[in-house]
């Protein structure tokens, strides 16, 4: 398998109406199967077969299998994007963001079964293209970060670190309560994984520095004394 950091290069696509649906029809199709029987056992045939097209039509959008991979994963990843970007839009501050974008995950991963298993495949068979469908993501992500960071409503960590501990949890729970086990409402898993990103994990009260006090010493707790 390829693990070129180029991706293929694109084919020409005609303009008709006609040449743009049959290459969505290519596309669903390429995305089913690879979702149903993976990257290696669907072939350039079971695809025509699928998209009920000529096998011959395959060439003339897509130079090879790995292309229409390719653009499989990019073309998931930017209707997830663009799925979020819209669905949070209204939101007032950062903690509405990640909920709704949480949410909008879910629902996405669930209608779209197949996602988990095609990006994991990516990794192995173009991982340019499995890297460019999180850094793609991490990029807007980071951003909205920043944004929340300088309007004071995130504390300021460094965004990109911050950013992937998000996408993290919420790949991790997608593939719990979506991949796994089937959960329409969710709401359980949306109130645990906000209350941590609210509040975080350590239920100890912070202690402030003692500094180098000797034993007995009267100075108040976090200060110390100057001679």
């Amino acid at each position: 398998m390829n693990r070129s950091s180029t991706p293929p290069a694109p084919r020409v696509v005609p303009l008709t109406p006609r040449g743009q649906r049959t290459r969505g029809k290519l596309l669903r199709a390429a995305e089913t199967l690879f979702g149903e029987k993976g990257y290696e056992h669907a072939s350039i045939a079971d695809i025509t077969r699928e998209a009920e097209v000529a096998l011959g039509t395959f060439y003339v959008y897509f130079p090879d299998k790995q292309s229409i991979f390719v653009e499989v994963v990019d073309d998931l990843g930017a209707r997830l994007r663009r799925l979020i970007a819209e669905a949070v839009a209204g939101c007032e501050d950062r903690m509405a963001v990640e909920r709704e974008g949480l949410r909008t995950f879910f629902q996405f991963a669930s209608q779209q079964r197949h996602l988990y298993r095609i990006v994991r495949q990516a990794e192995f068979v173009d991982e340019a293209c499995y890297r460019r469908y999180y850094d793609r993501f991490a990029r807007g992500y980071v951003s909205g970060l920043k944004r929340a960071m300088d309007a004071g409503e995130v504390n300021r960590l460094d965004p990109e670190a911050l950013a992937y501990c998000l996408m993290g949890m919420g790949d991790f729970l997608g593939m719990r309560w979506v991949l796994w086990e089937s959960d329409a409402g969710l709401e359980h898993v949306l109130d645990t994984a906000m209350a941590f990103i609210r509040h975080g994990l350590d239920a100890r009260p912070a202690e402030a520095p003692t500094g180098n006090k000797k034993k007995g010493s009267r100075t108040p707790r976090g200060s110390r004394s100057k001679t």
